[in-house]
């Protein structure tokens, strides 16, 4: 029986970046390589067909950011303070990401999509002396919560003339004032506030160095060579205001990547087909969602048998593969035919060139992991916390095992306490939390960040997740159940937008589902489903499918942690109704808390604790 350890360390492999802070990355990239182009930018208005681009090189996109930065240090900006960003994903988020940096300043990302009260949170828990806006509707909600903000002097917005003004101001300042500017930052000072998504209560700020991304930055790039290979591409998509995509965003420049930003999800698929990415980054949902779309499609066009045949292969491929064994000629030929008939025009829906997905957020599954792999794009599952500006672990091209979330990164130790909690410490740990001196003892104790996760190490080093410490739900004849390998193999099914699974002190495991409203159209016509969406939950052959989909979820487990009986609810977990934070997991007490009528029901009563 192959042993498990308690402890793995990966050793450092760059141990001095060649910036000495962020703000340097544009001027040190435009001085060795001014022509290279850094930035695709999108073309206004090119929505009929493939998205347009424009380029951008390295020093053209230096002189952007030195404009902008020289705008901040004539507005009376000093090193150390905090300015927030309130936009989506987009070219100028990344301007102003260094521009700040190069000024000396602190960047503090806001969700895009966060209401008045998150807003005025963030912005008076940092203290933020200014803000960029996108648009004049945030300018707009700003407005309204300004007297509650005594530290906001400015408001810059995008779509407006904000940024024009900044510049226009900076004209004042001297190249040289802006050089001694930005080399006042060391490796060791607060480059940014990102504050968590507040799954359970007030979101905290996470303080994450320069020497955090830096490090971080030139580790991963050491050790995913074929990734950020010359030539490489990706185009951001995910908010930027997630420690996740801000990590690429900097790991990406730092090694020379094409960099393009689809800011409207609406057009993503036009987007990726224009700039043609050679690797994504990605959150599980969307690795799903773009398999059970793909799927469904398939079977309206009467291709459905094909796709599941063609996707068997692909897993099965995989799974030879990963054993370094050469797959049987049969299914090598079987593969070949399937990659002209099916896995082609998968790659080529997402621009023809993607090689590489990293995917981050949450577990994906082994299953969806191998399919990937198999169509011919290998999915990186990696696994981090923003106190880890994002990646602590994660898979490569060389050193991977599908179903984990690979090995820690160079620098980066991991250790399993006894309760399962993942521990880890390394180059990429943040400091502490912003004003809140008791939440960062909590964390940082003996040397080490305490996760919350629970997780293992096989005999290689490889790190497995089972899910929150938090989460564990105990039922009422004392079994310990991990929720979310339940809950991910639930949502692998099409019908299914999100779920989450109870029994906390209950007699068996249940769970609640919401069906996914997109997917509906094609998937009851598919299966000669003729009642509206909003009738479905009681249709019959939507039950057996949500059975079908509850069987699949429960050959994970025991029987003893298997989900025994399921509700569908009438309402999906959004962002907008607080069941869903902006990077997609689920508030759990929020919808136990809301939910707890319908819980009750399930059992047939509520707990005596509660009577």
């Amino acid at each position: 029986m192959p042993t498990t350890l308690t402890e793995f360390a990966t050793p450092i492999l760059v141990a001095q970046p060649s910036s000495p802070n962020l703000g340097d990355l544009p001027f040190r990239n435009a001085a060795r390589h001014p022509d290279l182009v850094a930035f695709g930018r999108r073309v206004p208005g090119s929505d009929d067909g493939p998205a347009q681009w424009e380029d951008v090189t390295a020093s053209e996109f230096a002189a952007d950011v030195s404009a902008v930065a020289k705008g901040l240090i004539a507005s009376g900006l000093e090193v150390g303070d905090r300015i927030g960003l309130l936009s989506r994903t987009c070219y100028e988020w990344t301007v102003l990401d260094f521009a700040i940096w190069a000024a000396g300043g602190v960047g503090v990302p806001i969700y895009e999509t966060s209401s008045a009260d998150q807003i005025a949170w963030i912005l008076d828990d940092s203290g933020a002396r200014a803000l960029f806006t996108e648009t004049t509707r945030h300018a707009d909600t700003v407005a309204g919560i300004r007297d509650r903000l005594p530290h906001l002097e400015h408001v810059w917005t995008i779509d407006g003339d904000g940024l024009d003004d900044l510049r226009t101001a900076g004209e004042a300042v001297s190249a040289a004032d802006l050089d001694e500017r930005r080399a006042v930052p060391t490796l060791d000072d607060l480059a940014t506030l990102i504050y968590t998504s507040g799954t359970t209560g007030r979101p905290k700020g996470c303080e994450i160095t320069h020497g955090n991304f830096l490090l971080l930055s030139a580790n991963v790039i050491d050790r995913l060579t074929d990734v950020v290979a010359d030539g490489s591409a990706t185009l951001l998509f995910l908010p930027l205001a997630h420690v996740f995509a801000r990590l690429i965003e900097v790991v990406a420049f730092d090694a020379g990547v094409r960099i393009g930003h689809a800011p409207d999800v609406k057009n993503l698929m036009s987007d990726l087909e224009g700039f043609q990415p050679t690797f994504l980054l990605a959150v599980p949902r969307v690795l799903e969602k773009v398999y059970n779309l793909t799927e469904a499609k398939a079977a309206s066009g009467g291709r459905g048998k094909i796709f599941n045949a063609a996707a068997r292969v692909a897993i099965s491929h995989s799974r030879t593969t990963a054993t370094g064994a050469t797959p049987p000629l049969k299914l090598r030929l079987t593969h070949a035919l399937y990659d002209r008939l099916v896995y082609s025009k998968l790659r080529a829906a997402l621009g023809g060139q993607v090689k590489y997905v990293v995917s981050g957020g949450a577990p994906l599954g082994a299953r969806l992991g191998h399919f990937y792999r198999g169509v011919g794009m290998l999915v990186l599952e990696g696994y981090g916390l923003t106190e880890t500006t994002a990646p602590l672990s994660v898979n490569t091209p060389e050193l991977i095992k599908i179903g984990t979330v690979g090995l820690p990164l160079p620098g980066v130790g991991v250790k399993i306490a006894d309760d399962g909690e993942i521990l880890v410490q390394g180059i990429n740990v943040f400091r502490g939390y912003w004003g809140n001196d008791e939440a960062t003892r909590e964390a940082l104790s003996d040397g080490w960040f305490h996760t919350g996760d629970i997780g293992a190490l096989d005999e290689d080093g490889y790190i497995s997740i089972t899910g929150r410490k938090k989460e564990l739900i105990v039922t009422a004849g004392g079994k310990n159940v991990a929720p979310a390998v339940l809950e991910d193999r639930l949502r692998a099914s099409a019908l299914v937008s999100q779920c989450l699974v109870v029994g906390d002190h209950r007699p068996f495991i249940g769970a609640l589902v919401t069906l996914d409203e997109e997917m509906w159209p094609t998937w009851s016509a598919n299966h000669g489903v003729t009642c509206s969406f909003a009738e479905a939950k009681d249709d019959e052959t939507v039950q057996k499918a949500l059975q079908d989909a509850v069987d699949f979820a429960n050959e994970a487990v025991s029987r003893a942690e298997s989900i025994r009986k399921f509700v569908v609810l009438d309402t999906d977990f959004t962002e907008a109704n607080g069941y869903l934070t902006p990077s997609f997991k689920v508030k759990r007490h929020a919808v136990l808390k809301d939910q707890k009528a319908v819980i009750d029901d399930l059992y047939g009563g509520p707990l005596e604790s509660d009577d």
